[in-house]
């Protein structure tokens, strides 16, 4: 654990409420949200990252600077794959772009709790049972083998369970009313597809864990480092997801990337379980190792998606 000081800690809380009530106050207005507006703001917020790295540097020290670094960079990698997943929600309910960024926010609040309370329990866990990072493994190698046969492809937003539930609460109507989530018909509160795009939102948040926890927690087991990396991470993907609208296709290599950088993270758990119950014998993944892995195999995926682009683009140039 680093001997991190109180005042960082409200430092990072003070950032992260301003941080939200600015983008919440830029965006009172329904509106769509274009490519330079939403590239401007992704790399406030990217910046925004990396300057607070650069106080974690100075203050806590080199190996939690390289921890956070690492830590955001994974996170962040993750969060693209993500935005697949979002854009299939959308498409699926038919959100108008107006509406995107409030729906968007409010996921991004909720993905902000559901971390922390993850985060918080996955670090009690691993302090107490370090056992348990063969479990991690595990659920990042499953993971793994599931992106890799094509299985997050077949989400269904709507059999979503977090929908289901909801619509069993209250009814929905099929019409949106603007940016409600309420209206009143007959006299009744009915909810608009708007409070059921957010649920599916939500209930993604809450499978990304699945995936993010044990991969941070591979990087790190201090709750300041892993926790910061992650909501600074998450509080830049509204913005990315509008830079990225219409450009996801494209990278189409980029989940094959992801695969690998979770298989890395899970081969580096088992080394990191086995040196602590086991055998020190064994040696572990520095995180300077991890971090140089995950921008090599990014910047390959990248590169390759941009330079072989999908099948359906190669027919069209013929």
């Amino acid at each position: 654990m680093h001997d991190v000081p109180f005042w960082l800690w409200a430092v990072f809380v003070v950032i992260v409420v301003v941080s939200l009530a600015v983008d919440l106050f830029a965006h009172r207005s329904a509106h769509a949200i274009g490519f330079r507006e939403a590239t401007a703001w992704s790399v406030a917020w990217i910046s925004l990252a990396i300057l607070f790295g650069g106080v974690v540097f100075l203050v806590v020290g080199t190996d939690a600077g390289v921890e956070y670094t690492t830590a955001w960079l994974l996170e962040k990698s993750l969060s693209v794959d993500n935005l697949f997943v979002f854009a299939l929600i959308f498409s699926y309910f038919q959100v108008p772009r107006a509406y995107q960024h409030r729906v968007l926010f409010l996921g991004v609040l909720g993905a902000l709790v559901f971390r922390g309370l993850f985060l918080a329990a996955g670090v009690a866990v691993v302090s107490r049972f370090t056992a348990v990072l063969f479990v991690f493994a595990a659920i990042l190698f499953w993971s793994t083998y599931k992106i890799l046969k094509g299985e997050d492809e077949s989400f269904d937003p709507g059999k979503s369970l977090a929908v289901r539930l909801l619509r069993k609460v209250i009814p929905v109507r099929d019409e949106y009313a603007g940016a409600h989530f309420f209206v009143k018909e007959a006299g009744k509160r009915v909810a608009t597809p708007l409070l059921a795009v957010v649920a599916a939102i939500e209930a993604a948040d809450l499978v990304f864990a699945v995936d993010s926890v044990p991969a941070v927690l591979a990087v790190s087991s201090d709750v300041f480092i892993v926790y910061t990396s992650n909501a600074f991470a998450i509080l830049g993907l509204r913005a990315l997801y509008f830079m990225l609208a219409g450009l996801l296709d494209r990278f189409h290599y980029l989940s094959v990337g992801l695969a690998v950088i979770l298989g890395f993270i899970g081969v580096k758990l088992v080394l990191q379980a086995t040196h602590e119950t086991i055998t020190t014998a064994v040696p572990e993944i520095p995180s300077l190792v991890s971090l140089a892995v995950i921008v090599v195999v990014l910047a390959v995926s990248i590169t390759v998606s941009v330079l072989r682009p999908p099948a359906a683009e190669q027919d069209k140039t013929v």
